[in-house]
């Protein structure tokens, strides 16, 4: 194979990751569910999925072509290359808006802000630097306000630590708290994450955490 086409194939095949990462970064951002949950989901269906469907289709068309004509699929390439920031400038716009309380105030404040208005006794214990990503510390805050929602009359203990690699966390539940939910491992999974529950005496339900840094 002539370098052309070896370049074209690389050049394929990194954009395919990307995109790949693009269908990522969506599964993630419906996860989230704030007051702007339905404004996301509409331009998540009216902007990114559309754009994601002709990627998707533009990436099968250069493909044929990265043999039999090189030089053709780099031009259609970077078109494609071209719309693929496009749309990852979309994503971070659409992360922005899920999150504004945690970019106003970080996850400590956030967490804090709506302990204030819940039923619930709360002790927050939050250290982590400004560089952890957003995506992270939302699963977690998301985590965290599905518990304080569904353990009122409780007492909750909450935990976040910076940790080399990513994000720890725990949340501890006084009371018969409805600990298995598909919804907080969902969260967490999206990310690479692990989540585990454990049930002690008491009762008290326990939910430990970690989220990985991407590299």
């Amino acid at each position: 194979m002539d370098a052309p086409s070896t370049d074209a194939l690389r050049e394929l095949d990194e954009l395919r990751v990307e995109v790949a990462e693009l269908r990522a970064s969506r599964t993630r951002l419906l996860l989230a569910a704030d007051a702007e949950r339905r404004a996301v989901e509409r331009a998540l269906h009216d902007g990114l999925q559309q754009q994601l469907v002709g990627l998707a289709a533009d990436l099968e068309i250069a493909s044929r072509s990265v043999e039999s004509d090189p030089e053709a699929a780099m031009k259609q390439l970077a078109d494609v290359r071209r719309d693929v920031g496009e749309a990852l400038e979309d994503a971070r716009t659409l992360a922005h808006r899920i999150h504004p309380a945690l970019e106003a105030g970080g996850l400590g404040a956030a967490l804090r802000f709506v302990a204030a208005d819940a039923d619930v006794r709360t002790r927050i214990d939050v250290e982590m630097s400004t560089s952890i990503p957003l995506e992270l510390a939302g699963a977690v805050y998301f985590c965290c306000l599905d518990v304080l929602e569904r353990a009122a009359g409780t007492a909750i203990t909450i935990t976040v630590r910076e940790e080399p690699g990513g994000l720890a966390f725990e949340i501890a539940a006084g009371g018969d708290v409805d600990a298995e939910r598909s919804s907080l491992r969902d969260r967490v999974e999206a990310l690479d994450g692990t989540l585990t529950i454990r049930s002690e005496p008491g009762p008290r339900t326990v939910w430990t955490g970690f989220l990985p840094l991407r590299r």
